[in-house]
């Protein structure tokens, strides 16, 4: 069977733009801005039909959804709960004739400012919200409902929002049965349900609990779990439930579905990072890049940018920096911000606050830029249909 065409999906707070390199991957064309420059914090795309969807808003628009079933010409909104531009319009008529502002309830009201992460799986839309809660759609984005058992969790009560605020930013679906996801919420941690969504168990505990209980870190190992500052997770392809996890104070590994976290991070320039990326095929091949701490200005190492690969499971590391900016280099990479494509061998690609893509087509040996200027890229996703 040929390879399908390859389109970079780019988040940005300026609207979603669409990076189309073709079956071969090159001469790459960009297009956008779309969603009538809503920021967008994700997006998702359906390879069967090749349907795509961005989501994001803010304190101005509300949070929605955007939808398009014709690779990007044209999109819809589902819009889910209202913003400041709702109350001017409801107070001035010429500035509600002027954007086509209609009187019309949101479903969700105010109780949410933005969506932050989307994931398609097994025919179902979720949707991660700012405050977290946890949103599915059964036909295809046009209305939602909340997965109620995520947001009456016992542990509710006590999340603590992280910098971007209480966010649930992560949703990791099990291709194999419908009824497992896992989700991350900053600073909440990782839940996981393997009953569709009926029940959620909170899974931050360390493996080595013993080794790292007293750790003064507000979002380090303490007490036996898991600092609750996710900032990106992934399964591994196979049969097996391997996670890894980039959280405020490292890299993790979990074999047992998250029930228990094993730190990788040594041999990494630094604990702080956002992204976390692993192989199609390959369980043991991940990529991550590290940023220089939380509080030093979230740059690479050295102003020198590097991403980092490990083809053993994390048990060690090597630099991957052909191509990348070696000198003078302070752009972060946010937590959504790394994807990668299935070919063989397999595409990764990053976004920078400094509005570049870059690509690398042999698993991170070398390194193109693939985009530039665009605004500050807040997502990356690949779409192959």
């Amino acid at each position: 069977m040929a390879a399908g065409n390859v389109t970079v999906l780019v988040g940005t707070t300026k609207g979603a733009f669409l990076l189309k390199g073709g079956a071969d991957r090159s001469g790459w064309d960009v297009s956008g801005p779309f969603c009538d420059g809503w920021p967008i914090n994700h997006l998702a795309g359906d390879p069967e039909t090749g349907t795509i969807w961005a989501g994001g808003g803010g304190d101005w628009q509300g949070a929605g959804v955007w939808r398009s079933e014709d690779g990007g010409d044209t999109w819809q909104v589902t819009r889910l709960t209202k913003g400041t531009m709702d109350d001017w319009a409801a107070k001035d008529p010429d500035f509600a004739a002027m954007i086509g502002w209609q009187d019309t309830p949101m479903p969700y009201g105010d109780s949410f400012s933005q969506v932050w992460s989307l994931c398609h799986s097994h025919g179902t839309l979720y949707a991660g919200t700012k405050p977290a809660r946890l949103l599915k759609s059964l036909d295809g984005g046009a209305t939602f409902e909340t997965v109620e058992a995520l947001t009456d969790h016992p542990s509710a009560k006590d999340w603590n929002p992280g910098g971007a605020g209480l966010v649930l930013h992560t949703i990791v679906p099990d291709p194999g049965n419908s009824k497992k996801l896992w989700i991350g919420i900053s600073a909440a941690g990782v839940f996981a349900t393997e009953d569709g969504g009926q029940s959620f168990e909170r899974r931050n505990r360390l493996s080595n609990a013993s080794a790292c209980s007293g750790h003064g870190h507000p979002a380090g190992p303490r007490d036996g779990e898991l600092g609750h500052c996710v900032h990106n997770m992934m399964r591994a392809p196979g049969s097996s439930d391997l996670l890894y996890q980039q959280n405020h104070h490292g890299v993790w590994r979990s074999g047992d579905g998250g029930r228990s976290w094993e730190d990788i991070t040594q041999g990494l320039p630094s604990h702080f990072g956002f992204p976390v990326r692993v192989h199609p095929r390959d369980p043991d091949t991940l990529w991550t890049l590290p940023l220089n701490g939380d509080s030093i200005g979230r740059f690479p190492p050295d102003a020198a940018a590097a991403v980092w690969r490990s083809r053993d499971g994390g048990k060690s590391w090597q630099p991957l920096r052909d191509g990348l900016p070696q000198k003078g280099c302070f752009f972060t990479v946010l937590r959504q911000a790394m994807a990668g494509d299935s070919r063989d061998p397999a595409g990764v690609y990053f976004g920078t606050n400094s509005g570049s893509v870059f690509a690398s087509l042999d698993e991170g040996d070398t390194w193109t830029e693939i985009a530039r200027h665009l605004p500050t890229v807040l997502a990356v996703e690949v779409l192959e249909h």
